[in-house]
């Protein structure tokens, strides 16, 4: 999970690249709403029969354009719509219901993201600590959708190509995005206002949150947003919304949650975005809502036949490696199946409903055991609990592997690998995958980091290729003069790939900082590889979940 370490960088860090992928905002915010939520909320055939459009704004308040005090003497929201089993098959995302949905269906688009990882950021501040975790301990990461965060691929971890086919705008979309456009300048009210309803009117709901909402507030609603918007997308929105439909799971996201989001959703519209909004823009909206929430609620219903809302897993072996990085092994009480590049969503004991991705360290083990790659960071809550306070016999609790940055086995094009920090992590799995494949395959590692001192792992490193002669490892340094072999190099990542190559015939992976990403994609691409050949955390998830 060296990946997941950096994700957890402050929120202010975020920019400076970090990768940590905490959860925390896709958790707490999906005790409110998220992707996977709302698919868990209701089917579209429920979300329709229990609320119309007419209904919805009825019954919140007395007319969008006064808007809703909240408080005492506040409307009370309209009858939420009964919750429905999974359907058989998931309605198309751009097939509109004959009539409009109910807008509880909007409720939880929020999950974990595409990538995986173990770079997640944590929020800046800690929250105050909570003795009893709500929705099984897991509420941090509940309702809120990952929205971009968790890119379509799946929360942190999975890869993003970039590359989607253009889609045709369908009407709904249209106003849709009219909306969008008219309340981005006054976001933040229209965030605030819109969990004021959700909390005054639906407090239990409040226990599926992180104590401290200030960060987990931003994504939720941006995960929701994001999810609407990309209604005509159909590919890409159910294979993103079935992520997070799983990974909602272990919040303890109901079906019935969602009635609840949808509805506040639509009132806190209605009440910013007066000059777009009438009954057609609102129709379009429940018809979004409604299959959003489908998809996610049939995702999480398959994922229940098959595999738990989470794992149990306690600590085995606890080594710093500096003085704030730990490579931390547990044990699942249960087999845990990933693939190496993957990364899981942890939650800690001492910070119950805060979810942080972290990069599985390894390939999967003939002994079951998994170990992570945790740096700690300025009020990082995950990451300084698991570096600096987790010990032999705690227990943790990891949600269900995430993430496409797996290896292709069925190529034999060369694999060139760029670890910065601890996103060296992920890339180690890799080698470790290939290597247990027994398929030669030239295998080029960059292994970046600011400083001589941060390249942690690299003795390991060195030891595969002492060990595999179709690897190559080069370590690189930011600032000052580097140590170690004779191929080290000093400068950043994505300068020194230029001095190598071709790599016209090698896929390429990249982990670690966001900055690190973008500028690595860039080089890549410069240097001839095909963009639909390089994996990656999802940048946009990282960022959104990175604290």
């Amino acid at each position: 999970m060296g990946t997941a370490a950096e994700r957890e960088r402050a929120p202010e860090e975020r920019s400076a690249g970090g990768v940590a992928h905490e959860d925390v905002a896709h958790e707490g915010v999906r005790g409110a709403a998220s992707h996977e939520g709302v698919r868990g909320a209701a089917s579209h055939e429920g979300v329709r029969a229990g609320v119309s459009p007419q209904g919805v704004r009825g019954g919140v308040s007395a007319g969008y354009g006064a808007g809703l005090e909240v408080g005492a003497g506040s409307p009370s929201p309209s009858p939420l719509p009964p919750a429905h089993p999974p359907t058989s098959t998931t309605a198309s995302a751009s097939t509109p219901a004959s009539t409009p949905a109910s807008t509880s269906d909007f409720a939880h688009a929020s999950g974990s993201t595409s990538g995986g990882g173990s770079h997640l950021a944590e929020a800046g501040s800690a929250p105050a600590p909570s003795s009893t975790p709500g929705a099984g301990g897991r509420a941090g990461e509940a309702f809120v959708p990952a929205l971009g965060a968790d890119s379509v691929t799946g929360s942190a971890g999975a890869a993003d190509t970039g590359v989607r086919p253009s889609v045709a705008v369908s009407p709904d979309a249209m106003l849709i995005r009219r909306t969008l456009d008219e309340i981005e300048p006054v976001a933040d009210k229209v965030t605030s206002y819109f969990y004021a309803l959700l909390f005054v009117h639906h407090p239990g709901l409040r226990a599926l949150f992180p104590a401290a909402m200030d960060v987990q507030r931003d994504r939720l609603f941006k995960a929701l947003l994001t999810s609407v918007e990309n209604v005509d997308d159909t590919d890409h929105l159910t294979e993103y919304l079935s992520h997070l439909g799983r990974g909602h799971r272990k919040y303890g996201t109901l079906p019935e949650h969602y009635p609840a989001v949808g509805e506040c959703l639509l009132s806190a519209l209605a009440r910013y975005a007066s000059g777009t909004w009438n009954p057609e823009t609102e129709a379009a909206w429940v018809r979004a809502y409604t299959t959003i929430s489908q998809i996610m609620i049939d995702a999480a219903a398959e994922d229940e036949a098959v595999a738990p809302a989470w794992w149990q897993a306690e600590v085995v072996s606890h080594e710093l490696r500096t003085p704030d990085i730990a490579v931390v092994t547990v044990r699942p009480d249960q087999p845990y199946p990933f693939l190496a590049g993957q990364y899981a969503s942890v939650e800690t004991p001492w910070w119950p409903r805060i979810w942080r991705h972290y990069s599985f360290a390894a390939a999967p083990r003939s002994d079951g055991l998994l170990s992570f790659h945790v740096k700690a960071v300025p009020a990082g809550w995950v990451s300084n609990a698991m570096v600096h306070r987790a010990r032999p016999g705690d227990v943790v609790r990891l949600g269900p592997p995430s993430g496409s940055m797996t290896v292709d086995h069925t190529t034999d094009n060369g694999l060139l690998c760029l670890g910065g920090g601890t996103g060296i992590a992920p890339i180690k799995a890799l080698v470790e995958d290939v290597a247990e494949r027994g398929h030669r395959r030239p295998m080029e590692v960059f292994y970046g980091a600011r400083s001589g001192h941060d390249l942690y792992d690299l003795d390991t490193m060195l030891r595969l290729e002492q060990s595999h002669p179709w690897l190559s490892v080069r370590p690189v340094v930011a600032t000052g003069r580097p140590d170690g072999p004779a191929n080290s190099l000093s400068g950043q990542l994505p300068d020194a790939v230029r001095q190598y190559g071709p790599w016209r015939e090698y896929d390429a992976y990249l982990s670690g900082p966001p900055g690190m990403i973008r500028n690595g994609v860039d080089a890549l691409v410069g240097v001839g590889i095909p963009s639909d050949r390089i994996r990656h955390d999802s940048v946009d998830e990282l960022v959104a979940a990175g604290d």
